[in-house]
């Protein structure tokens, strides 16, 4: 049982490290752009070519998870992201043209897709070659309070280090994080109940992934509908994160006041914590995962409509604070409802095909929303998001109808 326990400490420390380096720069990301000479459209291009990057580099780094090792994988992204946030701060410093951003946030997603999937995947197996006592749903509960300590303690920090310095400096900072986190994953991370996948070249490989990808995800019918209703709810909530840098800030009636974006990514980062906490006690109050889903995406929608639809700061704090809440305690369950009806052989795989389909979600709704914003303001944007949210619900029924073991929470230990 103790190398369970390493486990989950090298599981929770690296959730730890990476988050709070990421989450430096969450508070300010939007101001960050539109001070370097970008409009609301073009910033939140800059947002999708992000996402994009995470579109057409998911499979690919699906491939390097399942053959070099998720350990790899990980290394590799690690190095990537620090690499890319060193870009950002010099094309920051010159007002590099679009195009220039355009590859920086592509990158950015390069170094994302090496941990997503990955990360989960080595996390399961691991804990299953352990032989640990802890269900993965506890497991991954903590790994969001941890997270949500460190989201809360980065971008509050970002923003003040913001407000006494430069929009630059934080993601200095994340650079140095980032070599922080390397060097810990160098040398704690290890492959665990995994035998990485030779012999095969790339294009096999890229060809069993795609398979893989289609018969577990998406002809994977318990799968399948939570896959379809991520485009529209992870690609408004992309928008709907970094959009509440600016129009915070104009609801409060101070364009220059950074600490209030990043009191905006603590209360969202306080929330993860609180829900992190109270999430074996939220899933007594259902008996199926999907129900959790479906309230939660529910009171989503309704709080990003009362965001767009008041003029009041502090009713759309308060909109906020609910909105975070639920959508941070179902989180594990939707978790444990993907990896109950997928094989190990092919977890990596479909928890990136997951993600590539909420990136590609974000890809056309973030630049379509930036562009609302522009026309219309950010309070319409709101609303607009809101009623692409909802058209997640129709999927979370499909899944509900499947009947999925991993749906049913009554009887579990």
């Amino acid at each position: 049982m103790s190398e369970a326990r390493g486990v989950q400490r090298t599981y929770l420390l690296l959730t730890l490290l990476s988050t709070l380096a990421a989450s430096f720069i969450w508070g300010i990301n939007t101001l960050f752009l539109l001070d370097a000479g970008l409009s609301n459209t073009e910033a939140f291009a800059a947002n999708a070519f992000f996402t994009g990057g995470q579109v057409l580099f998911e499979i690919p780094t699906g491939v390097v998870a399942d053959t070099w090792g998720r350990r790899a994988s990980y290394l590799l992204g690690t190095a990537t992201l620090l690499v890319s946030t060193l870009l950002y701060v010099a094309m920051w410093r010159v007002h590099a043209p679009m195009w220039g951003w355009a590859i920086a946030s592509i990158l950015l997603g390069l170094g994302f897709t090496f941990f997503s999937g990955a990360t989960e995947a080595w996390l399961v197996d691991a804990l299953t070659f352990s032989g640990a006592r802890d269900t993965l749903e506890s497991v991954l509960a903590r790994g969001q309070t941890m997270a949500g300590v460190a989201m809360l303690t980065g971008s509050v920090m970002g923003g003040v280090v913001a407000q006494m310095t430069d929009l630059g400096m934080p993601y200095v900072l994340r650079s140095v994080l980032l070599g922080v986190t390397l060097a810990v994953a160098f040398v704690s991370m290890k492959d665990l109940g995994f035998t990485p996948e030779r012999g095969k070249s790339p294009l096999e490989m890229v060809r069993a992934v795609v398979r893989g990808s289609l018969d577990q995800g998406l002809r994977n019918p318990p799968a399948r509908w939570l896959m379809l209703a991520a485009p529209f709810s992870m690609g408004v909530s992309m928008f709907t994160f970094y959009a509440l840098q600016p129009y915070l800030l104009q609801l409060y009636g101070d364009t220059r006041a950074f600490w209030i974006s990043g009191l905006a990514a603590a209360i969202v980062a306080g929330c993860e914590i609180v829900a992190g906490l109270l999430a074996p006690h939220v899933r007594k109050l259902f008996s199926r995962r999907t129900h959790g889903l479906l309230v939660a995406t529910a009171l989503g929608v309704g709080c990003l409509a009362l965001i767009g639809g008041t003029t009041h700061f502090w009713v759309a704090i308060a909109a906020l604070v609910v909105s975070a809440l639920s959508q941070s305690a179902t989180r594990p369950m939707r978790q444990a409802y993907l990896n109950g009806v997928i094989p190990s052989g092919q977890r990596a795989t479909v928890l990136s095909f997951d993600n590539l389909m909420g990136s590609a979600g974000g890809v056309v709704v973030q630049p379509a929303l930036g562009r609302v914003a522009d026309v219309a303001g950010y309070a319409s944007a709101y609303v607009v998001s809101a009623a692409i949210q909802a058209v997640s619900l129709p999927f979370l029924v499909l899944a509900r109808r499947e009947q999925a073991p991993s749906d049913h929470i009554e009887g579990e230990e």
